[in-house]
């Protein structure tokens, strides 16, 4: 799925209403009937105090024509319009004086006024600022957003939250509605993915309000939002008359004393994903848990009992992933250098091997192109530099790729996977894979994958969704807290099923 910018989105508006022959007010009605119809749906005619807070632009007019809606079909309603300009939207207008011919009269707020009582079992519905929002809200109005804020009552934000921008982070965050729920027209917002910005809202839903699908399906985006349906194109399957070497030959390197566990995980997810073979290189204190564990995994060890000093391998590996456990002894980051040197396989990079390369950026040089880099927040920080903010943070990402063309798979809530100039944000995962190992996990599974002739971008972009939906998977038994790397990599079969099942026999998503 697309997700456009706020330029776009507005030209995505006028070319829907040249294309369709309407005006602008009628796609405020598509939206406001939208909106209308998800919360009627909910409510089934409640007698719930609904609060609808109106800015004076097109978002205020979404909201003041949901307002008109919801009072004819007997809702309790108030209608508040805060009136920060002097300017006034043409659409906003329009949908005021319908409002009035109702006999609705809206109370309009500004900076002399009291604020509206609001009770905690109240439904306010936000519509003041929406995507066009290019500067911090007035001082009175930030106010009113903490007054709203502070109510503890169910908010409802009609496309973001009020005081979000589409392109930057707030200066302030107290000038941000924190929003229960987000209806967000036909596409969602890159602000909803960032740790910096999607803390405003706690769920997020689409509405489709009809903008012409020409426009949506041949406008290209800096980034697309990763479900079922943009990974199942990418799913290789398998041959009846195959057999393990046509499945590749994957080879994990890394552990150290005290961490060969990282190894076990990364090799574990290597063979669940489906590499055909599985090697692992590993220091000599290694061997006999490594072996014993995992009967699959075929072990070669180090001369160093303790450490990697040496990696003597071949390139007969159809992939190789190495940092997982490493550490970076001397000895460790000169074997590093010295196996890059010889190398021909192609790469999967993380941990200590991401954090040798940002201490030795010359060894950049060496990276063979379209590896997969695979750092967490630090590592990232370590390898990019320090950002002033997320979107600094993608920018700095992006030039990075683009300079040695590679490929960063930036760890969070919602990975985003970087190439080039554009950026591919997951959606599945949640809060119980911050654990131990969990990473070490999706270096397996992407390794796996590569080795399965997958591209590597398509192998990062499909072993996140997957890490993330085995994740999804194995929390529903286990709850966040006792989720654990093993019960992800346990979970990866189950994910692939899930794949493949009917949309009739799948639950809706909230």
């Amino acid at each position: 799925m697309k997700i456009f910018n706020a330029q776009q989105i507005y030209e995505a508006d006028d070319f829907t209403i040249n294309k369709q022959q309407i005006t602008s007010d009628a796609l405020m009605e598509r939206a406001a009937e939208s909106i209308f119809n998800w919360v009627n749906t909910r409510l089934q005619g409640a007698q719930v105090q609904i609060h609808l807070f109106c800015g004076i632009g097109n978002n205020g007019g979404d909201g003041v024509a949901l307002a008109r809606h919801l009072v004819e079909n007997g809702y309790a309603v108030n209608v508040y319009v805060v009136n920060y300009s002097e300017k006034r939207s043409k659409d906003f207008l329009i949908n005021l004086d319908r409002l009035k011919e109702r006999k609705l009269w809206p109370e309009f707020l500004d900076s002399d006024c009291e604020f509206p009582e609001i009770n905690h079992e109240d439904i306010i519905v936000d519509a003041i600022f929406g995507i066009g929002l290019n500067r911090a809200p007035n001082n009175w109005v930030a106010k009113l957003i903490n007054h709203i804020n502070d109510s503890a009552a169910f908010i409802l934000s009609i496309d973001v939250p009020s005081g979000l921008f589409l392109d930057r982070v707030p200066e302030n965050r107290e000038n941000v509605i924190r929003a229960n729920h987000v209806l967000s027209f036909q596409a969602p917002k890159l602000v909803f993915f960032l740790p910096q910005t999607g803390g405003f809202l706690n769920q997020w839903e689409l509405l489709d309000i009809g903008l012409d699908q020409e426009y949506l399906h041949k406008t290209e985006t800096e980034f697309k939002f990763i479900g079922k349906p943009e990974v199942l194109p990418m799913y290789i399957p398998r041959l009846k008359f195959s057999h393990k070497g046509n499945y590749g030959h994957a080879l994990i390197v890394g552990g150290s004393y005290g961490k060969i566990g990282a190894v076990n995980l990364a090799a574990l997810a290597c063979l669940k994903v489906g590499s055909g073979l599985v090697t692992a290189y590993i220091p000599k204190c290694g061997y006999v848990p490594l072996q014993t564990s995992l009967p699959e995994v075929m072990v070669l060890t180090d001369e160093d009992d303790d450490l990697i000093s040496k990696i003597n391998v071949s390139n007969d590996y159809a992939t190789v992933g190495i940092g997982v456990g490493l550490g970076r002894d001397k000895k460790t980051v000169k074997a590093f250098s010295t196996f890059l040197n010889d190398n021909k396989s192609s790469l999967v990079i993380d941990a200590d091997a991401i954090n040798i390369i940002a201490e030795t950026p010359e060894l950049l040089k060496k990276i063979p192109q379209q590896s997969i880099f695979t750092p967490h927040p630090k590592e990232l920080e370590r390898l990019l530099g320090k950002w002033e903010n997320d979107f600094d943070k993608l920018d700095k990402a992006k030039a990075f790729s683009k300079k040695y063309d590679c490929i960063l798979v930036i760890k969070g809530a919602h990975t985003i996977t970087i190439y080039q100039d554009k950026g591919y944000v997951n959606s599945t995962g949640n809060p119980g894979m911050a654990t131990a190992g969990s990473g070490d996990t999706l270096t397996g599974i992407i390794t796996g994958l590569v080795s399965q002739s997958y591209s590597p971008l398509y192998a990062s972009i499909f072993g996140v969704y997957l890490h993330g939906l085995a994740g999804d998977i194995a929390v529903s038994e286990t709850g966040y807290e006792s989720l654990t790397a093993t019960t992800i990599i346990n979970n990866i079969g189950r994910a692939f099923m899930e794949l493949f099942k009917r949309p009739s026999a799948e639950k809706e998503e909230v």
